[in-house]
């Protein structure tokens, strides 16, 4: 095998003149669209990792919004208990003063229907006095206003009560 030299110059010759031409005209624009497609994926990469952010930060968010509104309706679940018991209180006393008044009226109605019973009772003593008086005397007595004031009189002395 025989080297041709200048088979060899040729094809160094023609392989510069090949790769001064691209370069000139091919590897320029074919460099540019490769640097414009990594800026775009790191551009698209940094988007991606500020998304990431924002999703995380996002949850966070929601996560601390979930606990406010549950310590919120904790917090209103007590008040609502204290609330209900200070009902339930302020009806059972309610209740209770109202048991109170009631009994007050009652030994109130039964202590005047007492003195009206009492009164009454007087009244039909003198009358009964005043019918065994007129039987044991023999004698008709009339009830006037005289007659009464001497039975009331005797019953106030007796009973100790005007």
């Amino acid at each position: 095998m025989t080297i041709v030299w200048t088979n060899i110059l040729f094809s160094i010759i023609a392989f510069g003149i090949l790769y001064f031409l691209l370069s000139k005209f091919a590897f320029s624009k074919l460099f540019g669209i490769m640097e414009k497609r990594r800026e775009m994926v790191l551009q698209q990469m940094d988007e991606a990792a500020k998304t990431r952010e924002q999703a995380v930060a996002y949850v966070e968010e929601q996560k601390q919004a979930l606990q406010q509104a549950r310590q919120e309706a904790q917090a209103i679940i007590q008040q609502s208990q204290v609330t209900s018991n200070n009902q339930v209180d302020k009806l059972l006393d309610q209740a209770k003063a109202e048991a109170t008044r009631l009994k007050d009226e009652a030994v109130r109605d039964i202590e005047s229907e007492k003195n009206k019973a009492v009164e009454a009772l007087r009244s039909e003593l003198g009358t009964a006095s005043v019918r065994i008086a007129s039987k044991l005397l023999e004698k008709e007595v009339k009830a006037d206003g005289e007659q009464e004031q001497l039975v009331d009189q005797y019953l106030k002395e007796v009973g100790g009560r005007p």
